[in-house]
């Protein structure tokens, strides 16, 4: 059956015919073909494999049980370094953070009995005598009673570093668990220089109300 040239321009304008669409489509099932074609040879297992895309609910159960691991199942290896690193630099602030704590602490408790007992002494045995400065001694420290204010001032100090070191893990811990599912969640995203904006007319024709033909705007990405 021929078709008058009145009749393709209908047919055309019906079935809202966009040459640049039907070329980008022909090329999207050209490279389709060729994938599939290309995959024919590959065992189910390498096909999986080569079309993986992470759960990203599964990469944040994965980190919360094991810091890092979310990361490791989505592939991001380079990010462990990042992960590992943070971890480790907050739990030696707690530790040494910590440790300070408890030495100013036994210093106050002991040095504050020694001034109720009246037995205040220059022995280093002496917790409080053990944590002086170097050339340090408890009368160029202002005596005992200033020098416990300075114990009390140290103690706090070091127990509000402690748990500032806590706070910055658990938010750590947090934000490897924000990035494990969000990188998930883009492990698919076009991230290609190939980024473009096409704008081209399609002709529209409403068969239904019989209306008149009509210019629109194609956008595609």
């Amino acid at each position: 059956m021929h078709l008058s040239a009145q009749q393709t321009m209908r047919f055309a304008e019906a079935t809202e015919w966009n040459p640049t669409a039907e070329a980008q489509h022909q090329h999207h099932n050209d490279t389709t073909s060729a994938v599939i074609l290309s995959t024919d040879s590959l065992t189910q297992k390498e096909i999986d494999r080569l079309f993986w895309k992470p759960n990203p609910m599964r990469a944040v159960w994965l980190g919360a049980a094991v810091p890092g691991l979310g990361q490791i199942y989505n592939r991001s290896y380079w990010k462990l370094p990042i992960v590992y690193g943070g971890f480790m630099g907050c739990i030696y602030a707690i530790t040494w953070s910590n440790g300070q704590y408890e030495s100013y602490k036994t210093a106050y408790r002991d040095i504050y009995y020694d001034i109720q007992n009246g037995s205040i002494s220059d022995s280093p045995d002496k917790s409080y005598n053990a944590i002086l400065p170097e050339g340090y001694t408890i009368s160029s420290m202002g005596g005992a009673s200033t020098y416990q204010s300075r114990l009390k001032e140290w103690q706090n100090t070091s127990l509000r570093n402690r748990d500032m070191s806590i706070l910055i893990t658990v938010a750590v811990y947090a934000l490897s668990l924000i990035d494990a599912y969000v990188d998930a969640q883009l492990f698919d995203f076009d991230m290609s220089n190939d980024l473009s904006l096409n704008v081209s007319p399609q002709i529209y024709y409403d068969m239904q109300n019989q209306r008149t033909a009509e210019v629109k705007l194609a956008i595609s990405f």
